[in-house]
């Protein structure tokens, strides 16, 4: 079965109104699903777009800016969950720092569904920004497989692609397509998380959907400069690009937010499993016997 797939080159707007959001996001859902996307990926910190909502004092500020839009999130849980089910469609709209009962704030990225919220992934590993300067804790539930009508699906959340380990966790959990929403601000950054990325999916022999923050947004201290490019990543074996590259955005920062909309029939990838030229998932476990 061929499915389309939507990843965003995603610009941080200054959106200073949950109305004036609610219709941003709606747009952008919209034009996807014109394109007939049936899954759609935002990238890491999207969420953040919600700091433009609060004072210029506070949204400047690294740590009141988190703090001060918890209480948006369930409304915007709610806006996500309503488009998916209006459109019938998966949508992962990105991460945000999410204030947990322990007190510790951690990096969440929900899943929606035609029926609704499928459950969420906390990111693993913190990058130094995150650890030494936001005091983004580090998710405790561990990876998770997520069931969805277009087959079985996991997300890395950027940092999390750089990690062989994670990436072999996800196989075994039988996911077949991984989602890697990601922020850098810098080109190494974002080559970072798609030589991450690529690595994962010939390692393991499944597809990775990338969609990043894209363009500048001066007026947020956490998301001032961002570079990368939407892509969507396979082994390089028989049937499949021999780059490993499905399809991949033209530049690597946007003046507005951007789809990349491509197809893949994951049952193909699958194959390549039992029927490539390698199998690199099957002899994964060789190396530690050498």
């Amino acid at each position: 079965m061929t499915i389309t797939l939507a990843a965003c080159q995603y610009r941080i707007e200054l959106i200073e109104s949950f109305e004036a959001y609610e219709a941003h996001l709606t747009a952008l859902v919209e034009e996807a699903v014109a394109q007939g996307a049936e899954l759609l990926l935002l990238p890491e910190y999207a969420g953040l777009v919600l700091t433009g909502q609060l004072e210029s004092t506070t949204r400047s500020d690294l740590h009141d800016s988190i703090a001060g839009i918890q209480p948006l999130i369930p409304r915007w849980m709610d806006l996500c969950e309503r488009l998916a089910r209006h459109h019938k469609v998966i949508l992962q709209p990105g991460s945000m720092p999410v204030l947990d009962p322990d007190g510790a704030f951690r990096n969440r990225a929900p899943l929606f569904g035609p029926d609704g919220l499928l459950g969420h992934q906390d990111k693993q590993i913190m990058t130094r920004f995150e650890r030494e300067q936001w005091q983004i804790a580090a998710g405790r539930d561990g990876l998770k497989a997520f069931e969805t009508p277009l087959g079985r699906i996991g997300i890395l959340i950027c940092y999390d692609t750089e990690f062989p380990m994670l990436g072999r966790r996800l196989a075994e959990l039988g996911v077949e397509l991984v989602l890697a929403p990601s922020c850098t601000d810098t080109l190494a950054g974002s080559y970072r998380v798609r030589i991450g990325a690529q690595a994962r999916a010939l390692e393991n022999q499944y597809a990775v959907l990338s969609a990043p923050t894209a363009g500048t947004a001066a007026w947020s201290p956490a998301l001032d400069e961002n570079r990368g490019r939407a892509a969507l990543y396979v082994p390089s074996d028989y049937g499949m690009p021999p780059s490993g590259i499905v399809a991949e955005s033209e530049e690597d920062t946007v003046e507005e937010s951007h789809w990349l909309i491509t197809r893949i029939d994951l049952a193909d990838v699958a194959r390549l499993r039992t029927e490539g030229q390698v199998a690199t998932r099957r002899d994964w476990p060789e190396q530690f016997d050498r």
